[in-house]
């Protein structure tokens, strides 16, 4: 018997597999609510920028994975712009012990995802007349840990049996 069939037929665990399948934008939209009297203001604008992340599975071992970022600018009590994205990937998972299933989905795909996201932002900035908002680059990982120690911080919830 050969090695191949000899491996079949021990009923050996799947090897664990990281694939990107697709990555493509999900949503995108631009507001410039005070144009065109905004063009000819002189004050700087001050960007408040939010980033956040959700992955959620729709097949077997297939993930949508979604990073949305919001910028939006401001001078004074005016908004300047509000430019979003959502940039999406479906990545396959397959044999990925459970305990390693929710770092890759909220660390490692938001990672391949968010410079994507980046460019869409200063590009979607650029075309509607401003200056490109170049964004920092992130550590998912923070986020991660960052949300975890507050779930573990937070308020518990007991069940009376």
């Amino acid at each position: 018997m050969s090695q191949e069939t000899q491996a079949a037929g021990t009923g050996t665990a799947e090897q664990p597999s990281f694939q990107i399948e697709k990555l493509y934008v999900k949503d995108l939209s631009l507001e410039v609510p005070n144009a065109p009297q905004i063009f000819m203001q002189v004050e700087g604008p001050q960007l408040e920028i939010q980033v956040s992340n959700q992955a959620a599975q729709f097949s077997d071992g297939l993930f949508d994975v979604v990073v949305t970022v919001t910028v939006t600018a401001r001078a004074g009590e005016k908004t300047i712009f509000l430019a979003e994205v959502a940039q999406a990937g479906i990545f396959q998972l397959r044999g990925v012990p459970q305990a390693e299933l929710e770092p890759l989905l909220a660390v490692a795909c938001p990672t391949i995802l968010y410079p994507y996201a980046r460019e869409a932002i200063s590009d979607l900035v650029t075309r509607a007349g401003f200056p490109a908002v170049l964004l920092q680059p992130m550590s998912f990982e923070q986020m991660y840990l960052e949300r975890r120690r507050q779930a573990a911080d937070g308020p518990r919830i007991e069940v009376a049996q």
